[in-house]
C-alpha cells in the first residue's frame, strides 16, 4: 500500500515538473540559455519587414528585434509566416516572439500577450487616383468592391463600417491589396495608412491616392509573446522604454518609417 502511494506521489511530482517546464518554455531564461531568439515576422511589406536585394531579412521591425537579440547576447532567428500564421506560430512554440505591425485587440489578447506599443497607426481608404470616389459614402455602395488583408484590423473595420460595399479579403502582405486595386480586381482598399504610404514609392507616381477620411482612431502596433512568457514580456517593455531614451528608437523610426533612406541601401 505504501509502495503504491509512493509511486503515485512520484508520478505526480514528475507531472508537475513536466507542466512547469512546458509553462516556462520560451521565457527569457530559455532564450538566453539556448543562445537564440526566435521571432515570427511577415516578410512582405517594406519597410516594416522584408527580404532585401541581398536576400537578407530587414526592415523596421527586424531592426528592433536585431537590437533586442544583440542586447540579450544571443543570435536572432527570423521565421517567415503569412499574416494569419503569425499567432499560430507563436502559440505553437515555433517562435518566442511575434514582431508585426499588429493592433492589440481584446480578442487577440485572449490568445497572446502584447508588448507596449512600438508605433501608432491609423486605417485609411485608398483608391486609384483617377477613380470617382471622394468620400466614404461614395465607397459604401452596392457594386463597389473593397479589398482588405485577411485577418487584419482593416478587415474587421471595413466589415463594420462599409455595410453596402462588397468586402474582398486577400491573404498576404499589404501590397496584395494595392496590386489588386491597380489590376482592377477591387475598386478601393482599406489598410494601415503607414503601410500604404510607405508602399506607394514602389508604384507609378500618382497611381493611388488616399481618401481624406480615416477610419477609427489612431491604433497602437505591438509585438507579442505567449501568456506564460512573463519575463520576456517584462524585458521587451523595458527594452522599448530604454531605446526611446538612448536614441535608438528615433534612429530606427527615422531611417525606416519617416524617410526613404532605406530604399537606396536595400532595394
Amino acid at each position: 500500500m505504501k509502495k503504491r502511494h509512493l509511486v503515485a506521489v512520484l508520478m505526480a511530482l514528475i507531472l508537475m515538473v513536466g507542466l512547469s517546464t512546458a509553462a516556462t518554455a520560451g521565457t527569457l531564461t530559455d532564450i538566453v540559455k539556448r543562445g537564440e531568439l526566435r521571432v515570427a515576422v511577415q516578410s512582405g511589406a517594406a519597410p516594416m519587414a522584408f527580404v532585401d536585394k541581398n536576400g537578407k531579412h530587414t526592415g523596421a521591425m527586424v531592426a528592433f528585434v536585431e537590437d533586442m537579440a544583440k542586447r540579450m547576447g544571443v543570435k536572432l532567428k527570423i521565421l517567415d509566416f503569412d499574416w494569419d500564421g503569425l499567432i499560430p506560430a507563436l502559440l505553437s512554440g515555433k517562435a518566442d516572439m511575434l514582431a508585426a505591425d499588429m493592433t492589440p485587440t481584446l480578442k487577440r489578447a485572449l490568445k497572446i500577450t502584447f508588448v507596449d506599443p512600438w508605433y501608432y497607426d491609423q486605417l485609411c481608404i485608398f483608391t486609384k487616383n483617377d477613380a470617382p470616389y471622394k468620400t466614404l459614402a461614395d465607397i459604401d455602395k452596392k457594386g463597389v468592391t473593397v479589398g482588405v488583408l485577411l485577418g487584419s484590423t482593416g478587415e474587421t473595420m471595413a466589415k463594420k463600417i462599409l455595410k453596402n460595399a462588397k468586402i474582398k479579403s486577400y491573404k498576404g502582405g499589404g501590397r496584395m491589396v494595392i496590386n489588386a486595386l491597380l489590376a482592377g480586381h477591387v475598386d478601393a482598399g482599406v489598410n494601415d495608412d503607414m503601410a500604404v504610404l510607405t508602399a506607394l514609392p514602389d508604384y507609378p507616381a500618382h497611381s493611388v491616392r488616399l481618401l481624406d477620411k480615416r477610419l477609427g482612431s489612431k491604433a497602437p502596433l505591438s509585438f507579442a509573446v505567449r501568456h506564460e512568457s512573463v519575463n520576456l514580456w517584462q524585458w521587451a517593455n523595458l527594452y522599448f522604454s530604454t531605446v526611446r531614451l538612448d536614441g535608438t528608437y528615433d534612429r530606427i523610426i527615422h531611417y525606416w518609417v519617416e524617410s526613404t533612406e532605406w530604399a537606396k541601401d536595400h532595394k
